[in-house]
């Protein structure tokens, strides 16, 4: 029997209507559905409101997160959360493109994947690369993290204290690095 993890953080975020339900509701009914894959969802964020990325890409999201614990490695768990996109109607055709729902898998404890150099090259990949490139492996954490609001603003309401293995910076910390314009445009529901 493998060890349950004990943080491990997914993003929810969702912009598209899924059989007339609003992007809302897809969040709640994935996140009824993951603990029927053997995972335990220790904590949930508010649902929060947030300007579509890239601006100007398509309606506004909803986002939230999910500290949960699982038995499983990564990678495992990225395969659950891709199939439980693919139940909620997620089509992989543009990148950083309008979605019904969107399961980032964003920290799994302090671990660092695929390694601390391949981390740090998707890490620093320059803006316009990143619109171009998909990585063909596991990047963990999530090497946006400390860039986005919409993804810190709900982390800090269920893990404020985990702290990046890389930059060696909490989420309440990485949080206050962001432009306050940022910050304010991700809103409770």
């Amino acid at each position: 029997m493998r060890k349950f993890s004990s943080k491990v953080v997914i993003a929810l975020g969702a912009n598209l209507n899924l059989r007339d339900q609003g992007p809302k509701v897809t969040l709640e009914k994935a996140l009824d559905a993951i603990p029927r894959q053997g995972v335990v969802i220790r904590a949930v964020s508010r649902f929060f409101e947030t300007p579509c990325f890239p601006a100007g890409a398509g309606p506004d999201y909803v986002n939230a997160a999910a500290l949960i614990e699982a038995d499983k490695t990564p990678a495992e768990l990225l395969h659950l959360l891709h199939e439980v996109e693919h139940d909620h109607g997620r089509q992989r055709v543009q990148r950083w493109g309008m979605r019904t729902l969107d399961l980032d898998l964003v920290c799994y404890d302090d671990q660092v994947l695929p390694d601390r150099d391949g981390y740090e090259r998707w890490r620093t990949l320059s803006a316009e690369d990143q619109k171009q490139q998909t990585p063909d492996q596991l990047i963990l954490p999530h090497p946006r993290l400390q860039d986005r609001a919409f993804v810190l603003v709900p982390m800090a309401d269920i893990a404020p204290d985990w702290r990046h293995p890389v930059l060696g910076r909490t989420v309440s910390e990485m949080l206050a690095d962001l432009p306050a314009d940022d910050v304010a445009a991700v809103t409770p529901m």
